[in-house]
């Protein structure tokens, strides 16, 4: 029985364990500052609701975004650490992904694709385009690649989305189908297996999309001298 720990830290904190595709514990907490502070105990928290130990582990599935630098290394950081001295493997899938993967399996009769929107901060959006194929890892396929945009400029006119973007800007998605969805976290198990499996690259590269924000002194006078 294949036992997988899935951690996300693209928004606020998440954490399931899943063995077998069956979701045994999970546990989140929505501040999306204090990643540090709360992912291990979060950790800590479903290992022993499930009575599992981390030995029992076959493998750990992390999020990659895209989300902003600080709280996404938060995971990918975490993930590495509790791999490393049991050498697990560390399987890595965009959190779009995973959010997608969500809609996908309670998808609305009909519902062919879905665009994805996230918080990117600065009055923009995380997004991805998604169709849903039901014969697909996870029921999903990437139709667009994932990006940063304005959220004023995105042209969402009658497509369908999912997301804590159509909620930060309800103007910008007014004329959009908007399904309401939740993200699970199990779903980056659940994916990372499946693409496993069917031989797909895994990779644990974080989709930070641009630059991170730096603050104090430029990178030239640090550089240059007293």
């Amino acid at each position: 029985m294949a036992t997988i720990l899935a951690l996300d830290t693209s928004s606020g904190s998440a954490v399931a364990l899943v063995r077998d595709g069956v979701t045994l514990a999970s546990a989140s907490s929505p501040d999306p500052r204090g990643h540090a502070e709360r992912l291990t105990p979060l950790v800590a928290g479903v290992l022993e609701e499930a009575s599992v130990g981390i030995g029992d582990l076959d493998a750990i599935a992390v999020g990659t975004g895209p989300a902003p630098f600080t709280g996404l290394r938060v995971g990918l950081v975490t993930a590495a650490m509790l791999a490393r001295p049991r050498d697990l493997p560390v399987w890595g899938v965009p959190s779009l992904d995973a959010w997608a993967a969500g809609v996908a399996a309670h998808a609305p009769e009909g519902l062919s694709e879905v665009r994805i929107v996230t918080d990117a901060r600065r009055k923009e959006v995380y997004t991805a385009r998604y169709r849903l194929e039901p014969g697909s890892a996870g029921g999903i396929r990437l139709s667009e690649p994932h990006a940063v945009v304005r959220s004023a400029g995105l042209a969402a006119t009658g497509e369908a989305v999912a997301g804590p973007g159509t909620d930060l800007y309800p103007q910008e998605f007014a004329a959009a189908r908007v399904l309401a969805a939740s993200f699970d976290v199990s779903q980056i198990a659940l994916l990372a297996a499946a693409r496993v499996e069917r031989g797909e690259a895994v990779p644990t590269e974080p989709l930070y999309l641009r630059r991170p924000d730096i603050h104090g002194k430029p990178a030239s006078a640090m550089a240059g001298g007293r």
